[in-house]
């Protein structure tokens, strides 16, 4: 059972940038595909981006040219999540999941595997 680890997380201001780590224990990114969330205070948890084990590429639509996901492709164990062009309503706990699945990946039913979160806080 792969383990998750989230790192990256802070204080930005509007504008700013953050790359944000997930580190898997156990298998390499190659075998899952993994899959990144936010929620934030009295939210429901929200798709962010996908990386289907197969290569495919999702984002959101709030998202979608401003946050980019890539592997490490030294270590194979580490996904990237680069935030750029941060706005306040980026602020939330961002939560990276793995599954084994390349269907529904938008749909945070479909990750059997999660990471403790990592906050991020983008001031105005």
């Amino acid at each position: 059972q792969v383990q998750l680890v989230e790192s990256g997380g802070g204080l930005v201001q509007t504008g700013g940038s953050l790359r944000l780590s997930c580190t898997a224990s156990g298998r390499p990114w190659s075998s899952y595909t993994v899959g990144w969330f936010r929620q934030a205070p009295g939210k429901e948890r929200e798709f962010v981006a996908t990386r289907r084990w197969t290569g495919g590429i999702n984002y959101s639509d709030s998202v979608k040219g401003r946050f980019t996901i890539s592997i490490d492709s030294a270590k194979n164990t580490v996904v990237f999540l680069q935030l750029n062009s941060l706005k306040p309503e980026d602020t939330a706990v961002y939560y990276c999941a793995a599954t084994e699945s390349t269907f529904y990946t938008e749909k945070s039913q479909t990750y059997d595997t999660w990471g403790q979160g990592t906050q991020v806080t983008v001031s105005s």
